[in-house]
């Protein structure tokens, strides 16, 4: 029996590479259902001085591109690899950047329940494919209940400040680390793997820690 391997995985769920690489991963695990990882998922602010509300996304595109033209220069190899990976990014559609501590606190308590990797899933679809405002609490709490975990609940843990302070903090225990970029894939906690890579790159990880 191959022993369980650990996978950490450091993402934003507004970072298309973190959505093309998680899928590219979900292929090779796909192939591989013996496969030996037990996946975490750790959160990185891609925007972490974003404001609480997130902002309008013409003047977030202006701000960290200098216009729409540039912005979309920017993003062509994200659409490319996203066609690659069979992924359609509605960016058309999508009218704020939000910030993502709330989405990062979901995860977190997705994971308690065991349905972390749900709640990843579907953050991605609601932002790149629905367009739809992940650091909106409502948005948040039908996410929540897509994925069986009481959106009562969840609603009212937003409210409050519950785990902000750790989120933040493990988010800046990462950077300390020196992660700077993401998606980063840590293997056994000591192999770093950062970007976006491809199903046979993980098949190979996944042989190497399966061959006998």
């Amino acid at each position: 029996m191959t022993d369980t391997v650990k996978l950490d995985i450091l993402s934003d769920p507004i970072c298309p590479w973190c959505y093309i690489g998680k899928t590219y991963l979900d292929a090779a695990l796909a192939e591989n259902p013996n496969h030996p990882f037990a996946i975490e998922w750790h959160p990185f602010q891609l925007n972490p001085e974003m404001p609480a509300g997130g902002m309008d996304r013409r003047a977030y595109l202006e701000g960290k591109f200098g216009g729409k033209e540039a912005a979309m220069k920017a993003y062509a190899p994200v659409v490319e690899h996203a066609k690659a990976a069979g992924l359609t990014i509605n960016f058309e559609a999508m009218k704020r950047t939000p910030n993502t501590i709330d989405a990062h606190r979901l995860i977190h308590w997705a994971g308690i329940e065991g349905r972390q990797i749900a709640a990843v899933s579907s953050l991605f679809e609601a932002y790149f494919v629905q367009a739809r405002d992940i650091g909106d609490a409502e948005v948040l709490a039908d996410i929540a209940d897509g994925i069986g975990l009481d959106a009562a609940v969840i609603g009212k843990l937003l409210q409050s400040d519950a785990d902000i302070a750790e989120i933040r903090a493990r988010d800046a225990h990462s950077r300390e680390m020196g992660v700077n970029s993401v998606p980063t894939f840590i293997v056994a906690s000591k192999h770093a793997v950062p970007g976006a890579q491809p199903p046979e790159l993980w098949k190979k990880v996944i042989a190497e820690f399966t061959e006998a």
